[in-house]
């Protein structure tokens, strides 16, 4: 099968359930939203040593936010409740109440459990802090320096699907990153979904276990590395191709996930020299999630 005349391999993508919440973060101007957004979602590429999945999930207008003001969505997944509970607690407290003019609100309606981060950081009030409500949403009032600090006391948390991938073969590492950057920038577009690594690309892709080192868990795609094309011997890369970049996506659930590696690939087929695309699996052994690349089409 091809798309603009690029493979499409027979393959699928192998994806695994993961907990997760979806926040809004308002401020004053968009910039400052994204500041805040920005700071926390970071550190949270992979949870093989991240604390956490996170990343920005989209853009909302001042129309669509319950204080008016420009937001922005992330998303943040992790393995149980108590974990992302408490993630919850440490991103909004560092990374955005420290954020000048922010507000934070539950963004995830269809929800499975509550988790009470809003509640817990009220109590940096030290007393003062009190409830008022915002565009009809209860929410805890926290005085701060420069104003009181929003936070609405429950999120949302349901079961997502992490670990939604493909890859993108060309002739070379720019056309690669070219097509990379083209797949994030579509994949930005669909809701309930993120792509957690630096810009959304992934460098290094990794593989269950290490062959060299059992104190490993993860460690290098040697079948997928372009400079060891002709040293190992069941490498997966074909001769004309010199350039790979990952894309993994995180989302509300499978469909959105689908939806998402769908709008990505379709844009990374349209750059010249992308000579195929692939995924990654690990035999069915690591997640419930099974994507064929080829029935996405």
């Amino acid at each position: 099968m091809q798309l603009n005349g690029v493979d499409i391999k027979d393959t699928y993508a192998e994806a695994f359930g993961i907990k997760v919440s979806r926040l809004l973060v308002t401020a004053a101007t968009k910039k400052l939203a994204l500041v805040a957004a920005t700071e926390a979602t970071g550190y949270g590429t992979s949870v093989i040593g991240c604390p956490a999945e996170a990343g920005i999930d989209g853009y909302v207008s001042p129309l669509e936010t319950p204080d008016g003001r420009p937001g922005y969505t992330i998303m943040i997944c992790n393995s149980s409740k108590k974990k992302l509970d408490h993630e919850l607690l440490e991103r909004i407290g560092m990374g955005i109440l420290t954020a000048p003019t922010t507000a934070v609100f539950n963004a995830l309606e269809d929800t499975e459990e509550v988790l009470k981060a809003g509640f817990k950081l009220k109590f940096f009030g030290d007393g003062y802090e009190k409830e008022v409500e915002v565009g009809g949403k209860t929410v805890q009032s926290i005085p701060i320096m420069s104003g009181d600090f929003l936070v609405e006391s429950d999120f949302g948390m349901k079961e997502g699907v992490a670990g939604g991938n493909f890859f993108i073969l060309a002739d070379s590492q720019m056309n690669a990153l070219v097509a990379a950057e083209a797949a994030v920038d579509a994949i930005y577009e669909v809701p309930g979904t993120i792509t957690p690594f630096p810009g959304g690309i992934v460098a290094s892709g990794s593989k269950v276990g290490c062959n060299e080192y059992n104190f490993l868990n993860a460690s290098t795609n040697e079948k997928m590395c372009v400079s060891l094309k002709d040293e190992v011997v069941e490498s997966e890369i074909r001769e004309d191709v010199n350039g790979i970049y990952e894309i993994v996506i995180d989302g509300i659930d499978e469909e959105s996930v689908r939806e998402a590696m769908k709008q990505g690939i379709k844009a990374a087929c349209t750059i010249p020299g992308i000579k195929e695309i692939s995924a990654g699996n690990y035999g069915g052994n690591l997640g419930a999630y099974k994507v064929n690349l080829r029935d996405l089409f």
